[in-house]
């Protein structure tokens, strides 16, 4: 097996701006999101656009895909919430979380996760903590309960972990929250790294969380390892490589590779096993996303991931093996 990766595939029409999240969807489609206001559906084999929503006046910073590829929720950066219903090519639902006069102490979401069964989603803000609130289109946007870290530090992202009975958070002063959905309590707190923290991923088994800083590292935790309630670094691995900040990173559906983007202008694929980068790949500019081809690889291959970043461009990657 090859674990060199190649180009496969570059979009045809580009983002007039940086991409700061991208998401490659069980359906074989990529959606995009841009500081250019847009939202894109990417067809996988094409790289031709197959939807997209009407620009936003300012910048989408945040997308999450549901697992079965029909819901795409995103934020804006004044903290404007969509739900785009890719069966129907329609907005269901739209919140405006910075409106104070609609609920007193509101806070503007930042980064938003959709719930893997579409009931809730949750999102950052400014203050450390975690909004939770309905996904339902009836009632979309309907405050739910608020999970808090204790620390009034900027949310980075927020993402459910694959079962949808955990939340994590990672904040500007390099720290990682783990909450507990059920009781709505704090349960973990990793202090593994010393800048902060802009991207992790989930296994898809939900055993590991893989973090990405500023401080050039990426870090794995072992999310069974820590003991309830007390914060340490949780570390099982730290992958050292990026000559600057991390920006982006995601774990293949069998575990044993990472991707990551970097401000570096590279991406590097990186055996976990080995604790080592494997391959890595020249870029135009910063890479801000990367995401991993959510199918199984065939025999003989290490799969596929699909990148973007500063030079507004989605990327499809596959492994130099028999197939993706």
């Amino acid at each position: 097996m090859s674990l060199a990766f190649v180009t496969a595939l570059e979009c045809k029409e580009p983002h007039s701006d940086e991409v700061w999240d991208v998401s490659w969807t069980a359906n074989d489609t990529a959606i995009s999101a841009s500081a250019d206001g847009t939202v894109k559906q990417w067809d996988s084999t094409s790289g031709q656009v197959s939807s997209s929503r009407p620009p936003h006046n300012l910048a989408i910073v945040s997308l999450s895909v549901s697992p079965d590829g029909r819901l795409v929720l995103f934020n804006s950066l004044e903290g404007t919430t969509f739900l785009w219903d890719l069966s129907t090519d329609s907005i269901v639902g739209r919140h405006e979380s910075y409106d104070r006069s609609a609920v007193e102490g509101a806070e503007p979401s930042w980064s938003v996760s959709l719930h893997p069964k579409g009931e809730t989603y949750a999102a950052s803000n400014g203050s450390g903590n975690v909004t939770m609130y309905s996904a339902n289109p009836d009632s979309f946007g309907t405050r739910q309960g608020i999970l808090s870290s204790g620390k009034n530090k900027h949310g980075m992202l927020c993402k459910y972990s694959p079962d949808g009975r955990r939340v994590a958070l990672s904040v500007e002063s390099g720290q990682i929250f783990i909450f507990d959905v059920e009781s709505m309590s704090l349960t973990t707190t990793y202090s593994s790294h010393a800048m902060s923290v802009r991207s992790f991923a989930w296994s898809y088994d939900g055993s590991l969380l893989l973090t990405a800083s500023d401080d050039k590292r990426l870090i794995l935790h072992d999310v069974r390892s820590t003991p309830s309630g007390k914060p340490g670094s949780g570390a099982v691995a730290t992958l050292i490589g990026h000559s600057s900040w991390v920006l982006s990173t995601d774990i293949s559906p069998d575990s044993r590779l990472a991707v990551s983007g970097s401000a570096d202008k590279t991406i590097k694929v990186w055996d976990l096993a080995a604790r080592a980068a494997v391959s890595t790949v020249q870029e135009s500019g910063e890479v801000w996303a990367v995401s991993w081809r959510p199918k199984p690889a065939l025999p003989g291959s290490a799969g596929a991931f699909v990148s973007a970043g500063q030079d507004g461009c989605v990327r499809w990657w596959r492994s130099a093996g028999t197939g993706a």
